[in-house]
């Protein structure tokens, strides 16, 4: 029986921010998945849900502030499914919308303002991490035109570079990883001139890669990034092109097998430190953790990411598969726990 609730899956009209994603010069421009598989995804997303819930309406949000708040007072739903992850390009304006639902006072799900901020924003997120002794990558921030901006650099190369406040692997590419200091400096200038942001440099951690999705306080089946077939002359990486562009190496060569292929000690050493890093950045009802571990052992979180892609074909719903769920029925959990902690808030007066 389906419950009698309006749902409103708000998600980010799309608008390109910059002129290359990819982190590399390629020629020309290739067909980038990142917004068209999203829109191809919305209305599987909408019939996914109508067994459950008796109306589901969309809406595309962007700079407009004022006609989205008319919009919302207009369609007053029960629960909003947040898929917005920027605004017109802008990734930091991701948790200004969730501020402004909770201004409105209208459940929503995933992730609230302070932990979508503080993600985002990576050095901050490894100062939490650091904070709670949970072990990530040594690191150093490169300040956008400043003068001698690689002071008191003393990182152990190989060293990988990022931007400090971008998300979907926005700017990686094979390139990215540097080992020595003169390739270094060429790929923070590709960087700066391109991205007009801060660097973020981090100890590059050789071993395997592992995703650990959560779903309300509960690790799913940890996934790996398998990158047995990707050829030897590049780093092992998830790049932008392995996510989002087709017909590359990248692409084609960085496999995600879930269930990972480990023993049970390996397990839950990935689990439980996936579920304190979810804890120490605030998370709340989903959340995806990046985890390499070196060749000894030891796990560094290198990303935590709160509302990560949970579209049909993404890692987080293959690791709910995997535990027996289908489509719709991870999206309705991620709404459950919305509207419980909503009741919970209201019940308690709290915000």
């Amino acid at each position: 029986m389906k419950e009698d609730l309006k749902i409103l899956i708000a998600y980010n009209a799309p608008v390109s921010l910059y002129s290359l994603y990819s982190g590399k010069e390629t020629g020309n421009q290739p067909k980038d998945l990142s917004e068209s598989s999203f829109f191809n995804e919305l209305e599987l997303i909408k019939e996914s849900l109508e067994p459950y819930y008796s109306c589901i309406e969309l809406l595309a949000v962007d700079k407009d502030i004022f006609t989205l708040m008319e919009k919302l007072r207009k369609i007053q739903p029960d629960v909003i499914v947040n898929f917005v992850e920027s605004v017109e390009g802008i990734s930091s304006f991701e948790s200004y919308i969730t501020g402004l639902y909770e201004l409105l006072n209208i459940p929503y799900t995933g992730n609230g303002p302070l932990a979508l901020n503080n993600c985002l924003d990576k050095a901050r997120a490894k100062e939490f991490l650091i904070a709670d002794g949970i072990k990530t990558p040594g690191y150093y921030v490169y300040k956008y035109k400043k003068s001698n901006p690689l002071n008191n650099f003393n990182l152990s190369f190989p060293v990988i570079s990022k931007l400090a406040k971008e998300d979907a692997s926005i700017g990686i590419s094979e390139n990215s990883v540097s080992f020595n200091k003169p390739d270094l400096l060429q790929q923070l200038d590709f960087l700066t001139s391109t991205y007009k942001q801060d660097i973020i440099i981090e100890e590059f951690i050789d071993g395997r890669e592992f995703n650990i999705a959560i779903l309300g306080n509960s690790p799913l089946p940890v996934s790996e990034i398998c990158f047995t077939s990707l050829p030897g002359n590049l780093p092992k990486i998830v790049t932008y092109e392995g996510k989002w562009i087709a017909d590359t190496v990248y692409y084609k060569s960085t496999i995600p097998c879930c269930p990972a292929i480990i023993d049970l000690n390996t397990t839950s050493l990935l689990q439980d430190t996936a579920i304190k890093a979810f804890h120490s950045l605030n998370c709340r009802d989903y959340a995806r953790v990046d985890i390499r571990l070196s060749h000894d052992g030891i796990p560094f979180v290198i990303e935590v990411n709160p509302n990560p892609d949970i579209t049909s074909d993404s890692g987080f719903n293959r690791a709910a598969c995997a535990l027996g769920m289908d489509y719709g029925m991870m999206l309705k959990k991620i709404i459950t726990l919305s509207l419980e902690r909503h009741l919970y808030d209201t019940t308690n007066k709290r915000i």
